[in-house]
């Protein structure tokens, strides 16, 4: 469950630059949004890559 809880940490600690770029049109917010993704898109892929290994051992 620890990375079901670094996925959930990230996206709250995303939530506020969402809004500024949204609702305030903040760019510095959208290059944020953007590099805070792409750590999502690497974490995800971990845990993809983990949750496959872990599948093929049992």
């Amino acid at each position: 469950m620890k990375r079901f809880e670094q996925l959930q940490e990230l996206l709250t600690s995303l939530e506020g630059d969402f809004s500024k770029f949204y609702d305030k049109g903040n760019a510095a917010a959208g290059t944020r949004v953007r590099k805070g993704m792409q750590e999502l898109k690497n974490l995800s892929q971990e845990i993809r890559v983990e949750v496959q290994e872990i599948k093929n051992q049992g």
